[in-house]
């Protein structure tokens, strides 16, 4: 990963030569202002039907298979259309 490509707290930058003091409290104003953010919109926006409770592990798991199965389309293998 590029050097700038991540988000660091202004301890970090103080440790790296060369980073000046306005640097600093430019980064650390910037962590603030993102950890006291109000987004517009909700971060899940659509909502989904089920049974009221978290899924199994193994019910998510038989979920996404299915879900996969379905978007891949019949198995050339076990012929068009063919169930297990």
């Amino acid at each position: 990963m590029p050097d700038g490509s991540r988000i660091i707290g202004p301890l970090e930058a103080a440790e790296r030569p060369g980073t000046n003091e306005t640097g600093i409290i430019r980064q650390g104003i910037r962590l603030a202002a993102l950890a006291n953010r109000v987004w517009d919109e909700p971060l899940f926006s659509r909502t989904f039907e089920g049974p009221g409770r978290t899924p199994s592990r193994a019910e998510v798991r038989d979920t996404v298979a299915d879900a996969v199965r379905h978007e891949a389309g019949p198995d050339p293998e076990c012929g068009a259309g063919a169930e297990k």
